[in-house]
């Protein structure tokens, strides 16, 4: 299974990669797959290097906080299964 995080685009470069923004994680991708234009604020899936799709801004921040939500109830889970909660 593959897991995609909407990530913003920060940077477009001359050579068709973009520098992109997942959750603070910032990183070099490919455009070479973009069947549409892509502009700096723009959101955008990625797989193993590649922007694949590019996303509603509404929606990938939606996305973004439910992953948040849910990386805060993992981070919760383990601190109680260990004992620290």
């Amino acid at each position: 299974m593959c897991l995609a995080i909407p990530s913003r685009v920060t940077e477009i470069k001359d050579d068709g990669t973009a520098v992109v923004d997942t959750m603070g994680v910032k990183r070099k991708v490919s455009l070479e797959l973009m069947q549409e234009e892509v502009r700096e604020g723009d959101y955008v899936l990625i797989h193993v290097g590649f922007a694949i799709q590019r996303l509603d801004e509404e929606e990938a921040i939606k996305t973004i906080e439910l992953f948040k939500e849910i990386m805060e109830d993992e981070l919760l889970e383990e601190v109680e299964k260990d004992g620290g909660g």
